[in-house]
């Protein structure tokens, strides 16, 4: 959003310290706070895109703990009544479908960030109270390779729906896990240890595999697991510990008697479910199903929704939407980043340069050399068919044609063909190269290719 959760404070990355305050969001004597209703929108957003229920009514509570970062000496959160709940998210690992449950989805306020400098702690409150949802899974999560498919399905969904640009280094988005251990065939769950701070979906994974390993060490020890909050350590692979963890009763939740319960209509639930677009799942669906392309590059196209926009625009405007997705991920991403994708060539640009390939008009070389022309000044705005007229760059598909520059290369270079009568292979690629050379590389190398053997018998 583009202010805070509960004041006008702008939420924008990057500011000088602590010029994006406010007497609300450092919680000054006798300031209020007005919650912000975009806010309350895309947390019902996320909860509809992963399936949970949405809450009729619903509170703001105090959370209480003590750190510099917190200025309230409580944070406003919500307790036992969050927004959304009973969710899930479905994912796959190895061939596996798995249910991963979500607990709940509830909105609350950010703290500050904290800067160590020498001995000194510097505090900068510009974070504090940009708004936040909090993703709770269930424990059905089991490797940390599930743990890293299920962050990468919720990233595709909420880059989706619009309501976060998930950037990591940015802290827009951020992962703790809770792991824990049990005895196989028993299903209470061991003590609960916190990884805080992971910066990549990566190394939660890494972090939940040696916690898992760590912690089941312990128990083969009979010694007992603390619960404990720890980070995870990038170097050496291991985590450490920060603190011993606080229980729920130590935060002291209460309801917040400055903000009115909230209460949510059908008719809101229903006009924002209708602002949804189509989720990463149903788009991989229908890119394999409508236009025929692969699982994988169907799953690539619909993670990154400005990739997607493009794609869907072109394959709607030629017969060949898997030739347009082979170009898109092989050749389009080298000119761009895929995650902040701005395409260097507009979407019919990508439909008619997949139609030139596809009828055979051009070879895939002189797509590739096409469209580095489009990304050019000098033809930017020139379409590939023109350009290929333009250029001479249509391929030589009559076979009359081919066999007289056949012919022509047998008279110049009898050796070579002596050679592929007698068995040498590599001879044939020299004379395919070389006729492909005499004609810029427009000859059409199937129907050249089988005129050869059939000239090779006459």
């Amino acid at each position: 959003t583009a202010s805070k959760i509960f004041c006008s404070c702008s939420t924008a990355f990057g500011a000088a310290p602590n010029t994006q305050i406010c007497p609300i969001c450092m919680g000054l004597p006798g300031s209020l706070p007005a919650l912000n209703k975009r806010v309350v929108e895309f947390a019902i957003k996320a909860g509809l895109a992963t399936s949970c229920m949405v809450s009729c009514r619903s509170y703001m509570a105090r959370k209480h703990y003590f750190y510099p970062d917190l200025p309230k000496g409580f944070q406003l959160s919500q307790g036992s009544m969050p927004i959304c709940r009973d969710g899930y998210l479905d994912i796959t690992v190895d061939g596996r479908t798995s249910r991963v449950g979500i607990e709940r989805i509830h909105i609350e306020e950010d703290a500050g960030k904290l800067f160590h400098v020498g001995n000194d702690t510097l505090v900068d409150y510009n974070r504090s109270g940009v708004p936040l949802i909090e993703v709770v899974s269930r424990p059905d999560i089991r490797s940390g390779e599930e743990a890293k498919e299920f962050l990468t399905c919720l990233r595709e969904i909420l880059l989706c729906i619009g309501i976060s640009d998930c950037k990591m280094n940015e802290g827009s988005l951020r992962c703790d896990v809770n792991v824990s251990v049990r005895e196989k065939g028993t299903d209470t769950l061991g003590a609960k240890v916190e990884l805080k701070n992971l910066n990549s979906f990566a190394f939660a994974a890494k972090a939940i595999d040696y916690e898992l390993e760590r912690q089941t060490q312990i128990l083969e020890r009979s010694e007992i697991i603390v619960p404990q909050t720890r980070r995870f350590d990038e170097k050496s692979g291991t985590t450490v510990l920060l603190r011993n963890k606080e229980s729920y009763a130590d935060y002291r939740y209460l309801e917040e008697p400055n903000i009115p319960p909230l209460c949510i209509s059908e008719s809101d639930v229903a006009r924002i479910a209708a602002d949804i677009p189509e989720l990463p799942a149903e788009k991989r669906k229908k890119y394999v199903e409508k236009y025929g392309i692969g699982a994988n590059d169907a799953q690539l196209i619909a993670a990154n929704p400005a990739v997607a926009k493009f794609f869907e625009a072109a394959a709607e405007k030629t017969n060949f939407a898997r030739i347009a997705s082979n170009i898109l991920l092989t050749d389009i991403l080298s000119f761009c980043s895929f995650d902040d994708f701005s395409a260097p060539i507009s979407s019919d640009s990508l439909a008619e340069l997949a139609s030139l390939l596809g009828d055979k008009l051009i070879n895939s070389s002189t797509a590739k050399k096409i469209l580095r022309l489009l990304t050019e000044q000098t033809y930017q705005n020139t379409s590939p068919k023109k350009l290929a007229e333009e250029l001479e760059l249509f391929q030589i598909n009559d076979e009359e044609i081919l066999r007289e520059l056949i012919r022509n290369t047998k008279e110049g270079f009898p050796k070579i063909f002596e050679d592929y009568k007698n068995g040498k292979t590599v001879a044939k690629k020299a004379i395919v190269g070389n006729i492909m050379a005499q004609t810029s590389g427009r000859a059409n190398p199937e129907i050249l290719e089988k005129l050869l053997d059939e000239e090779l018998t006459f």
